[in-house]
């Protein structure tokens, strides 16, 4: 696998862990948390909806959610540490796993 590749999946991993923190303080649940988080992860695959830092901040402003800039940036790097490493999610499989299924459902279309 290639640092691209690499790199790409740490991406969708950390948008994954970012997308179950912010549901979570969003305050949605179960499919819905999982519906967010997955959004944010496919999101890095489409350039127009990679910034996941903006939707975040404009979901938490719309929903009144306060998080200053600089909580939800140290938040990012956080799961991106944790990204890196793999680390497994906690629900029921990994991330790596869920990346490389969301990464092949979306490069073959």
């Amino acid at each position: 696998m290639s640092s691209l590749d690499d790199e790409l999946n740490t991406a969708i991993r950390r948008n994954m862990l970012l997308g179950l923190w912010a549901a979570e303080k969003l305050g949605l649940v179960g499919l819905g948390a999982d519906a967010y988080a997955k959004d944010l992860a496919v999101g890095k695959l489409d350039a127009e909806r990679s910034d996941v830092f903006s939707k975040i901040r404009k979901d938490f402003d719309l929903a009144g959610v306060v998080q200053s800039d600089e909580q939800i940036l140290r938040v990012m790097e956080e799961f991106t540490l944790r990204a890196s490493a793999q680390m497994p999610t906690g629900r029921g499989g990994s991330l790596a796993a869920a990346a490389f299924a969301l990464k092949r459902k979306l490069t073959s279309r």
